[in-house]
C-alpha cells in the first residue's frame, strides 16, 4: 500500500499492459481510458521528446496506442526551421490522426529573433501554447506577443544546473508582472531533483500553471533518473489530486525519458498507471 491508495499493481492492471495487446485497436485504448470529463479539468497528453528516436507517423500511431489524444512536438519532429509547406504537412497529419496538436517545445530563445520566430512556428502550426527556455530579459516581448498572438507560453523548469529557470518558484516570480498566459510548464521530475515539492508549487502556483511534464524518479536529487509511473519516489496519486482541487484546465503531458530505442512499454506502464490512480480519485 502507498499513503492509503489502491496498490500500484492495481493501478497498472487497469490499462497498462492492455495496451500492449496485439489486437487492441486505437479507438478501443482511448474509450477504456477515457475519464470522467466534468469530474476531472486536466487531459492527459505526450511531450514527444519521449518518443525522440521515432519519426513523427510512428510517434503519432505510438501516441494513438496509448490512448492519448493531445500531443506537444518537439523539434524532432516538426523542426524549427520547417518552412510553412512542412509545417502545414504536419499540421495535417497530426490531425488526421485524431491527435490535438496543442503545443510545441521545449523550444529555447536566446534573443528578438528566436522569440518572432517561435510564435510564427506556433501559429502556422496551430499550437495554443509555446513550451520554453527563454533568457528572462525576452519577457517583455513574449508578453507583447502573447498579446498580439492569444498563443501562450509556459516556461519550463530544468533544476539543478539550469541558471535561468531551475524551479518553479523562479518561474513563477519573474512571470507575475506580465499577462496570465505567461506562465508555467512544471516538470515534477525536475521539481523533485532539485527540493521543490510540486503539490504546494501547484497549489501556490495555480494561476500561471499552464502545463505539466508528468513523470517519475527513482530518487530525490540531481542524480535521480526517469523511471515507470508509480515506479519512483514522486507523490503522483497526491499530485493529481491537486490537479483537480485547482481545477487545472491545462495539459498534464507524459515525458517518459526512459529506454529512448524502446520507451512504449513503460510509456504504457505509466498512463495506465496514472489513469488507475484518476479513475480512484475520481470515484472516492
Amino acid at each position: 500500500m502507498r499513503n492509503g491508495w489502491t496498490t500500484r499493481r492495481g493501478f497498472v492492471a487497469s490499462g497498462a499492459l492492455g495496451l500492449l495487446a496485439p489486437g487492441l485497436l486505437p479507438g478501443s485504448v482511448a474509450a477504456a481510458m477515457e475519464t470522467n470529463e466534468n469530474e476531472v479539468p486536466f487531459r492527459l497528453a505526450l511531450a514527444s521528446y519521449t518518443l525522440r528516436a521515432f519519426p513523427l507517423t510512428e510517434t503519432l500511431a505510438m501516441t494513438r496506442r496509448v490512448g492519448l489524444k493531445h500531443i506537444c512536438l518537439k523539434s524532432f519532429h516538426l523542426p524549427l526551421e520547417a518552412s510553412p509547406e512542412e509545417i502545414a504537412r504536419v499540421r495535417k497529419e497530426v490531425a488526421d490522426a485524431g491527435i490535438d496538436l496543442y503545443a510545441g517545445g521545449v523550444i529555447n530563445m536566446a534573443g528578438e529573433d528566436d522569440v518572432n520566430h517561435a510564435f510564427d512556428y506556433a501559429a502556422a502550426a496551430g499550437m495554443r501554447v509555446i513550451v520554453a527556455s527563454p533568457d528572462p530579459e525576452l519577457l517583455p516581448l513574449l508578453d507583447r506577443r502573447i498579446r498580439e498572438t492569444g498563443i501562450a507560453v509556459a516556461i519550463h523548469n530544468h533544476g539543478p544546473g539550469d541558471k535561468r529557470f531551475p524551479t518553479p518558484e523562479s518561474v513563477y516570480e519573474r512571470v507575475r508582472p506580465f499577462d496570465k498566459r505567461l506562465g508555467l510548464c512544471m516538470d515534477i521530475g525536475h521539481s523533485v531533483r532539485i527540493g521543490a515539492d510540486p503539490i504546494a508549487d501547484a497549489e501556490r502556483f495555480a494561476d500561471r500553471l499552464i502545463d505539466v511534464h508528468l513523470k517519475d524518479i527513482d530518487q530525490a536529487g540531481p542524480a535521480g533518473k526517469c523511471v515507470e509511473a508509480g515506479r519512483g519516489i514522486i507523490d503522483l496519486p497526491g499530485f493529481l489530486r491537486k490537479l483537480i482541487e485547482i481545477r487545472f484546465s491545462g495539459m498534464a503531458a507524459f515525458e517518459f525519458e526512459k529506454d529512448e530505442n524502446d520507451p512504449l512499454p513503460g510509456l504504457a506502464e505509466s498512463v495506465g498507471y496514472v489513469n488507475g490512480v484518476v479513475d480512484t480519485l475520481v470515484s472516492r
